[in-house]
């Protein structure tokens, strides 16, 4: 497919295109194809990475980012925005995405546009000659080493619910999310947490918590309403312990980000947030990244976006 490009953009070098190998893209098939047809089209020269896992894409990116490239853009979710972090932290390289995925809450925080593929490469290409802007990253620090990511890290009842949802190939999007939360509080219990932001400790009981650079996670749910990617700042954000009645009162209003006036609601700002509870997996732009303890510090302007 041809998109046709857009006028008097000037030829940027070469970019890196990586493609989601596990994508189905739903509403937006042969997604990959046309956002390298687009660029192309622009006259941009385009190295398409796409491989047929996971692992050998990121070591793809990888030996792409070491060689020499103008910017990557990434083609689908959270979880490809979660690899391309990882491969652009400390270096110039600016990351353009292209949503295609089941989320896309880290380019929904950004603004960038949703199920409009011309769109999104649109804006990569305009940043791309004005420079793009600069956004936080967090680093987190586990047992399994030092990564980063861009959105919301979540370690508890969302956590679980996002490893049940991983497991389903059905529903998509929102509704896979929706449904995957209602299972799982059947069965989920208030966690302990030791929780220690910015050298203050306390013991906090709690059903939900996560620590946020973005605004939202799950497709849509804005459970930071007011985090901005360029704070130098991150939001601790925590449910305390609710009835299933009272959760499922509470939870269609964290789409508008009208939860956070609830008693059992808190979010509170924080350089550097460390979390501790046993048997409890976080997650980070839904991915898996390892069983707590985690510390998470903001990086600030760690990453140059496209957007």
């Amino acid at each position: 497919m041809n998109t046709p490009a857009p006028p008097n953009s000037r030829r940027p070098g070469k970019l890196a295109l990586a493609i989601n190998p596990a994508a189905s893209f739903g509403r937006l098939p042969n997604a990959g194809d046309q956002a390298a047809a687009f660029f192309r089209a622009a006259g941009t020269d385009v190295v398409v990475l796409q491989d047929v896992s996971f692992e050998t894409l990121r070591k793809r990116v990888n030996q792409a980012v070491d060689a020499g490239i103008e910017a990557l853009v990434v083609v689908g979710g959270d979880g490809m925005v979660n690899l391309a972090v990882n491969a652009l932290a400390g270096t110039d390289v600016p990351l353009g995405i292209v949503p295609a995925g089941t989320g896309n809450d880290v380019a929904r925080s950004l603004g960038l546009p949703l199920e409009d593929i011309a769109a999104a490469c649109r804006v990569v290409l305009d940043a791309l000659g004005a420079g793009g802007r600069r956004i936080d990253l967090a680093r987190t620090t586990s047992a399994s080493g030092v990564a980063y990511f861009a959105g919301v890290l979540s370690a508890g009842f969302d956590a679980a619910v996002n490893e049940r949802a991983n497991s389903w190939r059905w529903p998509r999007g929102r509704n896979r999310y929706n449904l995957a939360m209602i299972r799982e509080l059947a069965s989920f219990r208030p966690i302990d947490y030791v929780v220690t932001a910015d050298g203050r400790q306390w013991h906090q009981r709690a059903m939900l918590m996560s620590v946020a650079n973005g605004q939202s996670i799950g497709g849509g749910m804005r459970i930071t309403p007011d985090a901005a990617p360029d704070d130098g700042e991150l939001d601790l954000f925590v449910v305390k312990p609710l009835s299933r009645l009272a959760f499922l009162a509470v939870f269609p209003k964290v789409f508008t980000g009208r939860h956070t006036g609830h008693p059992a609601v808190e979010i509170q700002r924080a350089k550097r947030v460390r979390l501790e509870a046993t048997g409890v997996s976080a997650y980070a732009d839904g991915e898996r990244i390892a069983e707590l303890p985690v510390e998470v510090e903001v990086v600030p302007g760690g990453l140059r976006v496209l957007a």
